[in-house]
């Protein structure tokens, strides 16, 4: 009841911030729209299928998760900044109790946010020729589930470890290594040599591709993808809970 309480506080906060609606829905369309329009000037001879449509969507809705890692990591170096969680934590809440009370909140807001994508979507793929399969996009939206986690973990990681000031040049960073080495905004798969391997080592061209596969109906490669992705979220969630759980108990001295 107690983390309830709480992820509605959070909830209310994130609410109030009009930035969040910005970058966490207004700005991922915003370049669905702006990359939907460039696919259409590129001559059909360049053979450049990045920015189409059923290749944009799920490029798009990882991207704007990046966003709500954002939020997530500044939500809490602000209240930690404020002396906010200091007086909190002299109250019988638990650290499972804080974390859940972070996570469910930014956990809706994340997959609002891709259904959202998806479904801006369907209707420029309506206008622009291509039909979705809705079927394949709800498999795309659970595939998205261990990514949801793995950037809220790194969200709650930074926020819990570094300031205010420091902790969203941590998070651009992230941002900027998905945005290039996730395939986003470029063909990871027609590459070769080591930028390749390591694209293919980290998990956000795992996160791409499984929901790439998924929206188009290309299964084979995409339980590897999914092992890969859950293991780093795992691993990163874990490190994330335990940094928090240190961390209050060090305030609490």
């Amino acid at each position: 009841m107690k983390a309830v309480v709480f992820a509605d506080r959070n909830a209310k906060e994130l609410l109030r911030d009009p930035i969040s609606y910005i970058f966490c829905l207004g700005f991922p369309l915003v370049m669905l729209a702006i990359m939907t329009v460039l696919n259409e000037n590129i001559p059909a001879e360049a053979n450049m299928v990045i920015f189409r449509i059923d290749y944009l969507s799920s490029g798009i809705a990882v991207f704007g998760l990046t966003f709500v890692m954002l939020f997530t990591c500044l939500q809490i170096a602000k209240d930690r900044s404020s002396a906010f969680l200091l007086r909190l934590y002299a109250s019988p809440m638990t650290a499972a109790e804080f974390i859940i009370g972070y996570i469910l909140p930014i956990l809706v807001i994340a997959v609002l946010q891709s259904v959202i994508t998806y479904t801006v979507s369907v209707v420029i793929g309506a206008v622009t020729g291509y039909s979705f399969v809705i079927g394949r996009m709800l498999l795309a939206l659970m595939v998205l589930l261990p990514a949801d986690f793995l950037f809220i973990s790194f969200g709650l990681l930074f926020g819990t470890v570094f300031s205010e000031k420091a902790a969203p040049g941590l998070c651009s960073v992230i941002i900027s290594v998905s945005a290039i080495l996730g395939g986003i905004w470029m063909n990871v798969g027609s590459l070769s040599g080591g930028f390749k391997h390591i694209c293919e080592a980290l998990p956000f061209y795992h996160i791409v591709e499984a929901a790439r596969g998924a929206v188009r109906g290309e299964m084979s490669g995409l339980a590897s993808h999914m092992l890969i992705v859950m293991a780093y979220t795992v691993v990163v969630f874990i490190v994330s809970v335990f940094l928090f759980a240190k961390k209050r108990q060090q305030d609490l001295k």
